[in-house]
């Protein structure tokens, strides 16, 4: 998937819009301001593809839902306005806009696809998991104050998201499960290879450590190494090697086998 997108900036990576968490959540405010003048005026920005199709030909409902505030409570807009902007602009930074903005492109489409295949009007909530999703996997151990008071790390918040995710799928009408389903193929497409990574990598730090306490061996005479970017122990069954690349800038650095591979 990274070549591919490395190829695809190379040839557009123009077009990409700059700063796109802003205007989304920019976008938010504004709508929640007119909604709090005219309280049915959301209503008009959900992506119902019946509205689109003729003879309404409400064509702005493929992209308005995308500005939908994510809460009604004037007292929790500001945080929740903050948290789009926190995980949208950090994915921004770290991938780059090009590849932000075709993970919310992708995502966008899904969306529409799910709303052609089940019907009904659409909102961008599940879109927006997708983005948290993805935020969750890069910056796990990022710690926000719930309610402004109790730290937590988003890979929490990450599991209980999927939690609501996996209710939702169960529960939920045709349309929610469509979304639902577009939006974790959106997270798959992207992430599927690095969760697939680190599963083998942990299989097989499962196994070492099996093999080494079937033959009675404590460990290795080199024990006490631990991986320089996931702290991965070696008294913990995990394979660490001694990496002295270019990368590493030619000192060597204690590295686990599935970052001595990848890093």
């Amino acid at each position: 998937m990274d070549r591919l997108l490395a190829r695809l900036e190379r040839r557009f990576g123009k077009l990409a819009i700059e700063n796109l968490p802003v205007i989304v959540v920019g976008g938010m405010a504004m709508v929640y301001l007119a909604s709090l003048v005219r309280p049915d005026f959301t209503e008009l920005l959900t992506l119902d593809l019946h509205q689109v199709a003729p003879p309404h030909w409400q064509l702005w409902r493929l992209f308005t839902y995308l500005f939908l505030p994510p809460t009604a409570s004037m007292w929790w807009i500001l945080f929740e306005l903050y948290f789009v902007w926190l995980v949208g602009s950090n994915l921004d930074r770290e991938w780059g806009s090009f590849k932000f903005n075709v993970y919310y492109l992708v995502g966008m489409l899904g969306t529409t696809v799910a709303a052609a295949v089940a019907g009904g009007a659409h909102g961008n909530l599940f879109l927006n998991l997708s983005l948290f999703l993805a935020f969750a996997t890069l910056f796990p151990s990022f710690q926000i104050m719930l309610y402004l008071i109790l730290p937590v790390k988003v890979k929490w918040l990450a599991w209980a998201s999927l939690a609501y995710m996996g209710y939702a799928l169960v529960m939920g009408d045709g349309g929610t499960r469509a979304a639902i389903v577009a939006s974790m193929a959106n997270y798959l497409l992207f992430f599927g290879g690095h969760l697939w990574g680190m599963w083998k990598g942990r299989n097989l730090q499962v196994r070492q450590a099996a093999r080494r306490a079937s033959m009675g061996a404590g460990p290795a005479a080199t024990g006490g190494r631990a991986c320089a970017i996931c702290n991965a122990q070696e008294a913990d069954g995990a394979d660490i090697r001694i990496c002295s690349c270019e990368k590493c800038g030619g000192k060597p650095r204690a590295l686990c086998l599935l970052h001595a591979r990848n890093h």
